[in-house]
């Protein structure tokens, strides 16, 4: 008999992630993503798997060659699929025959194309490109070539760099839409403002569309939806300046739309809902707003890839939507009419990720439990049961591996308040040995942990140690009140709801070997390690993340700092004193416990001056720590970085915790 073994930080190369599972309009063929990492390039490769529901056979791979293949977007009658393809060395739309052939490359544009959707009669797609003002998004090609050589960068607004495409230069996202055939392109938005493209009406005159043209930018936080009408590019604004809203869609009789949005009430701690807007008497609704849960996939995840949010989708009678909330610790599909009731449509402990509906009462729900990385499933729309599985793209090699099950655990905090967690036990569990544990912190902080697959966890948990994770104030799925709390609170009732779950599992679990504790955390996470060791000796080894230890700098240095601190700390730079004493910085010290402070060289959420700053105090002081830098990577190394690097970090991790607990 062959024992199963855990999980290794080197199956990163062998496991692949499927998302994305979009219907034909026939509602009885669809297509997927499937993700791997090509271990020889230490690149990532998407690609388009097809499959009929009537069918037992394999699924049918339907791009190949190295890139990525992803948003998959059928034509109205079925014959044709668009997508975005990195295959040229930009994102730019293909199309693809239903019936066989090559793809078509439809767009050629220097700064690519992105978000196709195609118009109702099938003639034109709608996309998303970058243009320069005062230029025309086909003649940017002379002014790219311009930029080959360094120059220097001119600042003139606080919103000038981003986590996830650097510094700033001068290009905005604007609306164009190709015709098919002939390939003749249209510009529809222009200026200096960035457009965000959502959906196109039923009688094809116009596009739902997303942009804050407030000014200045710097200070304006909100998202309007605006109707743009395709062939005059009129702009009427149909949100009032009120909030955030996105993902905005025409309903199936093009009388309402529905988007998903807030007013900023609690700023970014504020829960999504789901609003509707009727266009004949102009009047915009809430439909959740008695209703105390937060709309969308708001679950912690370290492993899919190309996970796309469906959004709002309308049923056929334009009666409601089905959407995403997440609540204690899963992730679920519900619907809502647009009169305001809600009722779930899946009820599992689980992960839902993605889905897609047709017209017979069926969706196919993309979804992950601690103990399943990740598989898409058809399910009865009338009961919600799962009625079959359609693929199980880990399946083979998984025989061999053993997953640790997470147990569910809730204790009371301070104030009285419950907080949800999860314990689990190492790999190769033997009742009556002593276990180490390991705290694991997210972050945000409004996210949530819950019962998705965490490869972070299961490679501790097969390295020998027991996991704890909770969701501490701050996280979302427990309500507006729960999520808001943590705001000019952190390291207060933050800090001792973690704590406490570490009491409540040390009280009830006699596995834990209370003096071979450690803890680590990413981003808010890396600021709550930080913070820990700096108030406590409890843990004998900790490992900081992408993390902030010194919020008076933060202010001036992420890329959200300014806002983000005024928010959350609810302070600003002319308040030294209360950005100072929820430092970690300010509690150096304290430090007793040996610190791994894991950071990214391009990381502009976080910047690694915050992981230098704290560095170089441990070290003036005496301490015992260690500095690793990950190069070219940003604040989404643990979940979307270089393959090999994401590895390294995992081994960096599981290194440290070996040397010290």
């Amino acid at each position: 008999m062959t024992t199963r073994k855990g999980i290794q930080s080197t199956d990163l190369y062998k496991l692949k992630s499927v998302a994305n599972p979009v219907f034909a309009p026939d509602g009885s063929s669809y297509v997927y993503v499937e993700t791997m990492i090509d271990k020889e390039t230490d690149e990532y490769q998407s690609h388009l798997f097809f499959n009929n529901l009537s069918d037992d056979e394999a699924a049918v791979q339907w791009t190949f060659g190295k890139g990525k293949n992803i948003s998959p977007c059928w034509s109205p009658d079925g014959t044709k699929l668009a997508f975005v393809s990195t295959r040229s060395g930009k994102s730019e739309i293909y199309v693809l025959s239903k019936h066989g052939g090559e793809a078509r490359q439809l767009t050629s544009l220097s700064n690519g194309a992105s978000n196709p959707v195609w118009s109702p009669d099938g003639k034109r797609i709608a996309f998303v490109t970058s243009v320069k003002p005062g230029h025309d998004l086909l003649d940017q090609e002379e002014a790219v070539k311009k930029q080959d050589k360094p120059k220097p960068l001119e600042v003139t607004q606080m919103k000038y760099k981003s986590d996830s495409s650097g510094f700033w230069q001068g290009d905005y996202s604007q609306i164009a839409v190709i015709d098919v055939n002939s390939g003749v392109v249209t510009q529809l938005t222009e200026g200096d403002f960035d457009y965000a493209l959502y959906s196109w009406s039923p009688d094809g005159k116009n596009l739902l569309i997303g942009a804050d043209l407030e000014e200045p930018v710097d200070t304006s936080f909100n998202q309007d939806v605006y109707l743009l009408e395709v062939n005059t590019k009129k702009l009427t604004r149909i949100t009032k300046g009120t909030g955030d809203f996105e993902k905005a869609v025409f309903s199936p009789n093009g009388q309402l739309v529905g988007m998903i949005g807030n007013e900023r009430e609690y700023e970014n701690a504020t829960h999504p809902k789901v609003w509707i807007y009727e266009l004949k008497s102009q009047e915009l609704k809430c439909i959740t707003a008695n209703w105390d849960v937060p709309v969308g996939n708001l679950m912690v995840g370290d492993f899919q890839q190309s996970v796309a949010d469906p959004g709002l989708v309308w049923d056929n009678n334009s009666d409601g939507v089905y959407f995403l909330a997440t609540d204690r610790g899963n992730t679920n599909l519900y619907y809502g009419t647009v009169d305001g009731t809600i009722h779930p449509i899946t009820t599992g402990n689980h992960h839902v990720y993605g889905f897609t509906i047709n017209d017979s009462n069926k969706v196919i729900c993309a979804i992950s439990h601690p103990t399943q990385i990740g598989d898409l499933f058809l399910v009865s729309l009338n009961d919600g049961q799962i009625v079959g599985r359609l693929t199980e793209v880990n399946g083979d090699y998984l025989q061999d591996i053993e997953l640790s099950q997470p147990e569910a655990i809730e204790y009371e905090s301070e104030n009285g308040w419950k907080v949800q967690g999860w314990l689990m036990k190492p790999i190769g569990f033997q009742t009556g040995e002593k276990y180490p544990l390991i705290l694991e912190i997210h972050g945000g902080p409004h996210m949530m942990y819950g019962n998705t697959y965490m490869n972070e966890f299961q490679i501790l948990a097969a390295q020998g140690y027991a996991v704890l994770y909770t969701n501490p104030r701050g996280s979302h799925g427990y309500g507006q009140q729960f999520v808001d709390a943590v705001r000019g609170d952190y390291g207060g009732n933050d800090y001792k709801d973690v704590m406490n779950g570490v009491d409540f599992v040390l009280q009830h679990y006699d596995f834990i070997d209370e003096d071979r504790l450690g803890v680590t955390g990413g981003s808010y996470g890396g600021f709550m390690t930080n913070w820990i060791v700096g108030q406590t000796n409890r843990f004998k080894a900790a490992v900081t993340q992408r993390s902030i230890s010194n919020w008076i700098s933060f202010y001036g240095v992420s890329d959200i700092g300014y806002y983000f601190t005024e928010w959350q700390i609810k302070s600003d730079f002319r308040d030294i004193q209360t950005l100072w004493k929820h430092s970690p910085l300010a509690y150096v010290e304290n430090v007793e416990t040996p610190l791994l402070i894991l950071h990214s060289e391009k990381d502009y959420r976080c910047p690694i001056e915050q992981g230098e700053q704290f560095f170089i105090a441990l070290k003036r002081l005496g301490k015992e720590t260690k500095f690793v830098r990950f190069p070219e990577q940003n604040h989404e190394l643990s979940r979307s970085g270089k393959p090999e690097l994401r590895m390294n970090r995992l081994d960096y991790i599981t290194g440290w915790f070996k040397e010290y607990i």
